[in-house]
């Protein structure tokens, strides 16, 4: 069993309805499934600036499902919700992304784990830090609440 945090988020919609699906279905996919607070953010990137705030959240649990099977499974969650794909850094009625699996490192189409920004978001490393801060990062070698730390350092300077 790989032990595997999953970022969830809503920006559109009805945000506490997609934070509470994403939660059920992940508890029904994932082992000792904890879910994090849910903390409510601005939007991060290019054209997001009229876009609603959204809801984030972070679930850690446990799985015996490949990177490539635990996403698939994560977009078909994201699909049942009604995400739809308009565009890059659109808002969403449902985000999952996949953050850490394990000790994995994976780079293929369609999939990069660690999640190649998670490092640097806020949104991401606090929930994961409440709920998980002994994770370590594969690429890093750091623990998350080390990450957590390096990134509250960098952007009080």
């Amino acid at each position: 069993m790989s032990r595997v945090a999953v970022a969830i988020g809503s920006n559109l919609g009805h945000r506490d309805a997609a934070i509470a699906f994403a939660s059920s279905q992940l508890a029904a996919l994932l082992s000792n499934t904890v879910l994090s607070e849910i903390i409510e953010t601005w939007p991060v990137g290019e054209g997001t600036q009229d876009q609603n705030l959204y809801l984030n959240a972070v679930a850690v649990g446990e799985t015996d499902l490949s990177p490539r099977q635990l996403l698939d499974a994560l977009l078909a969650i994201e699909q049942a919700f009604g995400r739809e794909r308009p565009g890059l850094n659109a808002a969403r009625t449902l985000d999952l992304d996949l953050i850490l699996h394990g000790g994995s490192i994976a780079v293929e189409p369609g999939l990069e784990v660690p999640h190649p920004r998670f490092r640097d978001r806020f949104f991401v490393l606090g929930p994961l830090a409440e709920v998980a801060a002994d994770m370590v990062d594969p690429v890093s070698g750091l623990r998350v609440s080390e990450l957590l730390r390096q990134l509250l350092r960098d952007e009080s300077r």
